[in-house]
């Protein structure tokens, strides 16, 4: 019979139905170890930690080549029982039980509880993701270590999302509008256009997209207007970019005969457990694009694609909108260095979409920059796209 029988890490839920955390949350839980026999472990600890990593291998002849990149956000060590031989790292720190003594190694047979507390950071890092290239992982990981033995680990992980809130991002409320115009050859002949408006950037996981289509059918044949929202994951490593696709919703209006100009309304509705787009990780990026197209039976398809954020629902509508964040901006790329935990100032920039030299104004006084996560803008979050493969 082995000395330990079990050790298992548990956690409270978050205080919402979907069990997700976010930024500055509290996560309290407790590590139980049940023993058969009388143990003195060398030390037992719990560890809090996040980090992103992306890892693909790719043939170039008789040559496998692997690509791998990690981020670590942040580590942080709790000792139940400390290791004397070993020196203390940065953030590590020694727990005691309930009447402030330290906890004793020399453990009886039966079952212990080790209770503990650890905080989210307050810096914005990415929402959880997990894919076959890449994953962004949250996770709590307990280790027994014992004399000329291998050590005993449990793992659990949690579900983290960005506070990211339309009402605190005016950018993700701005309209879109496109246009497009094809002549048609061969076995058709005529123009089509086509004329949309988006009504904003932002759309929350369960919401309805509303398109708005002037379309101009001067040619001879009948043409369907066609919708499709779809994903783009980017996995970045070794100067290299790795890109899947994927047609998440689609939607085909009524057809338009020739000679005939029509407005059409198009909601399409996003499924509530659609994935979050994640633009604040330098390594895993996920986007979202809205594609309008016409189809045109022996011809190639005339097509506008615009730009949408997916934000999570869930967490907000059970706790309610958190503070204002300053600004908004997904399409800068350029310094690949995101802030790790505690390496980087709160610091207010004016997003993208703002008017050359503005700054971002608040309509009340400023809250504590501590209670924030920064804005998306204050990071270049991506390499620079010229240096990777390029793909609609």
């Amino acid at each position: 019979m082995s000395t330990v029988k079990d050790l298992k890490i548990t956690y409270n839920p978050a205080n919402n139905e979907t069990n997700t955390f976010t930024v500055g949350d509290t996560v309290t839980g407790q590590v139980e170890l049940e023993l058969h026999k009388q143990c003195e472990p060398q030390s037992l600890s719990i560890k809090f930690k996040g980090k992103a990593e992306v890892l693909w291998t790719e043939r170039h002849g008789k040559t496998t080549v692997v690509y791998h990149a990690k981020n670590k956000y942040f580590s942080i060590k709790h000792h139940f029982i400390k290791d004397k031989d070993k020196t203390d790292s940065d953030g590590d720190r020694i727990l005691s039980g309930d009447i402030g003594k330290t906890y004793s190694n020399v453990l009886p047979p039966g079952r212990h509880i080790y209770p503990f507390t650890f905080k989210f950071p307050l810096e914005r890092t990415p929402s959880s993701f997990h894919a076959d290239t890449g994953k962004i992982v949250y996770l709590l990981e307990a280790k027994l270590s014992r004399s000329m033995r291998i050590p005993k680990k449990d793992t659990t992980k949690l579900n983290y999302v960005t506070q990211d809130v339309m009402d605190h991002n005016p950018e993700l409320k701005e309209p879109q509008h496109e246009t497009k115009d094809k002549k048609l050859k061969l076995f058709n002949s005529g123009t089509v256009s086509m004329d949309v408006d988006l009504e904003k950037l932002g759309f929350y996981q369960g919401e309805s997209i509303k398109v708005l289509a002037d379309i101009q059918n001067n040619s001879t044949r009948d043409i369907k207007p066609k919708f499709c929202v779809y994903s783009k994951h980017s996995f970045f490593a070794n100067g290299k970019r790795r890109l899947h696709t994927k047609d998440l919703v689609k939607e085909v209006g009524a057809p338009i005969p020739p000679s005939s100009r029509q407005k059409v309304t198009q909601l399409i509705n996003i499924p509530p457990d659609m994935e979050p787009s994640i633009h604040n990780c330098d390594i895993i990026k996920v986007e979202h694009r809205l594609r309008v197209y016409l189809d045109v039976k022996y011809a190639s398809d005339p097509e506008i694609k615009f730009p949408i954020v997916i934000l999570n629902a869930h967490h907000f509508a059970a706790n309610g909108p958190p503070p204002a964040a300053s600004g908004f901006g997904f399409g800068a790329y350029g310094n690949a260095n995101f802030p790790l935990y505690n390496q980087m100032p709160y610091a207010p920039q004016p997003g993208p979409y703002s008017p050359p030299g503005a700054m971002l104004q608040p309509s009340a006084p400023p809250p504590n920059p501590s209670d924030l996560p920064p804005p998306y803008t204050a990071y270049g979050m991506y390499p620079s796209l010229s240096q990777y493969d390029t793909k609609p």
